[in-house]
């Protein structure tokens, strides 16, 4: 769907749930608050300006592999898609700039990540979902471990999840992958963190010391302010969820009526 307002800008939905905004004359501008909160990871992953090999699960728009472009020049991303009509219209309809670095794969995202070769990327970042919905088999202790392998020493992890209260769903990703990763952050608006409305939140995981300070001061600064919840309060919040496994994996809860519905 087209943006009246911005003569080169698009919204891309499926099934009624708004799933991507893209600008094809301004990559930079991220309309999504989850994409933003992407970007503030991938920005505070390595200096400003380095190039940086980059993994997206999910394809979307390509939104955030065009921003990474714009704003990294010279990095070599990987985006994987299962939905191979999606794709052909995204590339056709709002096609990449020759030079971008980016190269697209039709393939389920856990199973091109198992086949993917070892410490090979920067930043791994995760947006997956079947409509409204992360799929179930990339929930799970063996889809951490597959993410951790591809990542180099120092790689970064962020997932755009999905959830409202009693936060089932997002305490057991926070336990996953705490149980594979040393550090882990979540980055939400307050009001989602104390189950006023179901919303989106991102998880963002690394074997270093991840830049909360930064990511933080980022997340306030934006038009609808986030939080990053870290150390003993993440913690607490996550209580006493257990690592998923692939037999008890499920996928996220399905929003309520309207919660990313487009009218």
């Amino acid at each position: 769907m087209p943006d009246v307002d911005r003569p080169r800008a698009w919204l891309l939905t499926v099934d009624g749930a708004p799933q991507s905004y893209v600008d094809l004359d301004a990559p930079t501008h991220l309309e999504f608050e989850y994409a933003q909160r992407l970007a503030h990871v991938i920005d505070t992953a390595a200096d400003p300006d380095r190039p940086l090999d980059v993994v997206h699960l999910g394809g979307g728009a390509l939104t955030l592999p065009r921003y990474v472009a714009a704003t990294r020049p010279g990095s070599r991303q990987d985006v994987v898609e299962a939905d191979r009509g999606l794709l052909e219209l995204i590339t056709e309809r709002l096609p990449l700039p020759a030079d971008s670095g980016i190269t697209v794969h039709g393939a389920d995202a856990r199973q091109w990540l198992e086949a993917a070769a070892p410490d090979s990327t920067d930043v791994l970042v995760a947006d997956v979902f079947g409509g409204s919905r992360v799929p179930a088999h990339l929930t799970s202790m063996a889809y951490a471990r597959a993410a951790e392998r591809v990542l180099r020493a120092g790689g970064v992890y962020a997932a755009n999840l999905a959830d409202g209260a009693p936060f089932d769903f997002l305490r057991s990703q926070l336990a996953t992958f705490a149980e594979v990763f040393g550090q882990v952050a979540l980055i939400a608006e307050p009001t989602v963190l104390r189950g006023r409305r179901f919303g989106n939140a991102v998880l963002v995981a690394s074997h270093e010391a991840i830049e909360v300070e930064a990511l933080a001061r980022r997340a306030a600064a934006d038009i609808f302010p986030a939080r990053v919840e870290h150390g003993a309060a993440l913690r607490l919040f996550t209580g006493d969820a257990k690592p998923v496994r692939d037999e008890d994996a499920v996928a996220s809860p399905e929003p309520p009526g309207g919660a990313f519905s487009i009218g």
